[in-house]
C-alpha cells in the first residue's frame, strides 16, 4: 500500500539535497519566504539552502544530513528544496529510508531523483511539481497554485487538475511577471495515436536525465516496490527530459525497459521540453511513435511537466486518471 501524509500544511521546510542558493541569489529565496508567510505559512530552512560550490549546495554527506533531520523535525509538514541542481544521486548511499515517515517532499529537475527514490524505497507519496523559488511572486497561475491542494491532502483525498490554457517556452529573466513564470505560448497536449486517449494506473515518473541512473542500482528496485505496494496494478510513467538529444532519450527509454520499469504499464506522458534536439532528423515525435508501438499502449506528450512551466502536481504512488482529447487534458489523482 502508499503511505500518504496526513497533517495540516503550516510549516514548510526548505533544505537543498541537490543545489543551494549562492549569495547572489539569496535575494530570490528570500522573496519566495516573504510570499510564503504572506499566505499564512511558516518556513524554516536548513543552512545549505543558502549555499551553493562545486555544483552542489554542500558535501553528499552533509546534504543527506540536513535532509534527514528536517525531515524527522515534528514541527515540519511538508518539504520543498529551493530547485533541482546536478549531483542529488551522490546522497543516496548516506540515506537511511527506515528513518522517513509521510511527509510531503514536492519538487522537480533533480529532484525527482530523491521523490522517486523515497517512493520505491519507502512506499511513501511524493509530489512532482514546482520548487519553491518559483512561487515567489505576488501571484501564481492556476496550475502551479495546485501544490497547496496536494501537499495539503490526506489519504482518500481526490485531486482534479486541468491542463493549463498557456505556457513558458523559455526562461526570459529580464521581464519578470506577479506570477514568475512568462506563459506566453498555447498549450496543447497530444497523443501519439491523435486520437482522445484514456490513462489509468498508479503514477510512477520525474525527470528522465536523472532517474535513469536509478536503474540497476538497490535505489531503483521498480519490482520489489510493485510487489509490495501496489500489486499487480498498472503504472502510468510521467517523464520530462531536461537536457537530452532525441538518441539519448530512446537510449534511456530502452534501458528502462530493458531493466523492466515498464513492464505492466498502462501509459507514459512526456512533458513539454526545449531539450529534445533532433539526431539526423531523428525527432521527439519519432522516439514516442516507436515506444508506443513497442509497449503497445497509449502515450501522451507535451503536457504541462516539467522544464517548461506551469506544471499540473502528479503524486508518485497515487492512483490518476488520464483524459486527453482535442489538446485538453484533466487528471484526476486519488490517493488511495
Amino acid at each position: 500500500m502508499i503511505r500518504y501524509p496526513d497533517r495540516a500544511l503550516r510549516t514548510i521546510g526548505v533544505t537543498a539535497p541537490s543545489s543551494g542558493v549562492s549569495e547572489e541569489l539569496h535575494h530570490l529565496l528570500e522573496g519566495a519566504t516573504a510570499q510564503l508567510e504572506k499566505q499564512g505559512f511558516a518556513v524554516k530552512t536548513t543552512a545549505n539552502a543558502w549555499t551553493q560550490k562545486e555544483a552542489k549546495s554542500s558535501p553528499a554527506a552533509v546534504r543527506a544530513k540536513e535532509l534527514i533531520s528536517i525531515w524527522r523535525d515534528s514541527k515540519v509538514d511538508a518539504i520543498i528544496p529551493p530547485w533541482g541542481g546536478e549531483l542529488l544521486l551522490e546522497i543516496l548511499e548516506h540515506l537511511d529510508f527506515r528513518k522517513l515517515t509521510p511527509k510531503w517532499l514536492l519538487g522537480y529537475s533533480d529532484i525527482s531523483l530523491l521523490s522517486l527514490a523515497v517512493t520505491l524505497n519507502t512506499g511513501i507519496a511524493t509530489a512532482h511539481g514546482t520548487n519553491i523559488i518559483d512561487l515567489r511572486g505576488s501571484e501564481t497561475d492556476p496550475t502551479t497554485a495546485c501544490w497547496i491542494d496536494v501537499l495539503s491532502s490526506t489519504k482518500t483525498s481526490v485531486i482534479k487538475q486541468v491542463s493549463s490554457e498557456k505556457y513558458q517556452k523559455s526562461w526570459d529573466h529580464d521581464k519578470p511577471t506577479p506570477a514568475v513564470f512568462n506563459l506566453t505560448e498555447p498549450t496543447v497536449w497530444k497523443t501519439v495515436s491523435g486520437n482522445a486517449e484514456r490513462l489509468e494506473g498508479r503514477l510512477l515518473g520525474g525527470c528522465i536525465d536523472v532517474i535513469r541512473h536509478l536503474v540497476g542500482t538497490p535505489y531503483g528496485n521498480v519490482e520489489a516496490f510493485r510487489k509490495k505496494s501496489i500489486p499487480d496494478e498498472p503504472v502510468i510513467w510521467f517523464l520530462e527530459n531536461c537536457e537530452m538529444n532525441t538518441a539519448d532519450l530512446k537510449r534511456s527509454l530502452l534501458q528502462m525497459k530493458y531493466a523492466g520499469w515498464f513492464d505492466n504499464c498502462s501509459g507514459i506522458v512526456f512533458g513539454r521540453s526545449e531539450a529534445n534536439e533532433p539526431v539526423q532528423g531523428y525527432t521527439a515525435e519519432m522516439v514516442y511513435q516507436e515506444l508506443a508501438e513497442q509497449l503497445k499502449v497509449p502515450i501522451v506528450y507535451d503536457a504541462d511537466i516539467g522544464h517548461q512551466p506551469p506544471q499540473v502536481i502528479l503524486v508518485n504512488g497515487a492512483h490518476a486518471l488520464f483524459h486527453v482529447d482535442d489538446g485538453k487534458g484533466r487528471v484526476v489523482q486519488e490517493f488511495r
